[in-house]
């Protein structure tokens, strides 16, 4: 089994599409992502039974993959670091108030209790094609992210913030700090190419799922059954 180079340990809506995109650039790719378990729910059964046993078939999960950035990889990153154990960890971290807002608004509301629940109205109504496919990974998600690591509590800011400052502790303390980088997207590519020893591309840092994207991807998910991802349509 070829192993991940890199695993991201930031949650999400901290940049990591946009590090997604840095990472395919400078040749850790294809990289993994939620987007990525969204348009292929077949893989879902791993993280299942990684989920609730705490191993899975990584070579079947991870076949063709070099590197995993968002959830659910990052609520398992001890896991797959131990099977890694030469890969190299990035913490992606924004401003905590920002992230709340921006999570709220857009992840959070894929759960089934609430924008899944419309979306589940609209599936059971009009047997829409996309939402059949990724009813199952939104309530993986809830189950294990909103119900999991934040007991259900997410709508509570202050709660939320301190499940989000006490994970970046958690990693800081857990992961060896010359594995480690603690980065904020909006640094730019030096201190990733620095970390990974690569060259810096002559080319402008990704950036991408605003919450307008989202919103577009969310929507392209019902009528096409697919999100897309950046550079590939």
């Amino acid at each position: 089994m070829n192993e991940l180079q890199v695993i991201g340990a930031g949650l999400g809506r901290t940049g990591t599409l946009s590090l997604k995109m840095a990472l395919e650039q400078l040749g850790f790719g294809p990289c993994d992502h939620m987007v990525e378990l969204i348009n292929r729910p077949e893989r879902l059964r791993h993280w299942k039974a990684l989920h609730h046993t705490g191993t899975t078939d990584f070579a079947a999960l991870f076949a063709g993959y070099r590197s995993i950035v968002d959830y659910p990889g990052a609520l398992f990153y001890r896991t797959l670091l131990a099977a890694n154990p030469g890969a190299k960890v990035i913490l992606t971290v924004r401003d905590l108030d920002s992230w709340y807002r921006s999570a709220l608004a857009t992840i959070h509301g894929t759960k089934p209790q609430g924008f899944g629940a419309k979306l589940n109205a609209a599936f059971t109504l009009l047997s829409n094609r996309g939402f059949r496919r990724a009813f199952p990974v939104f309530r993986f998600a809830d189950e294990a992210i909103w119900q999991g690591q934040f007991g259900g509590r997410f709508t509570d800011r202050d709660h939320a913030i301190a499940v989000h400052q006490a994970h970046i502790r958690e990693v800081k303390a857990t992961v060896p700090a010359a594995q480690l980088l603690v980065y904020d997207v909006t640094a730019g590519w030096q201190p990733l190419c620095d970390f990974l020893g690569v060259a810096v591309p002559d080319q402008p840092f990704p950036s991408s799922n605003s919450r307008r994207e989202f919103g577009e991807r969310v929507s392209q998910l019902m009528t096409e059954g697919r999100m897309s991802l950046p550079g590939r349509g």
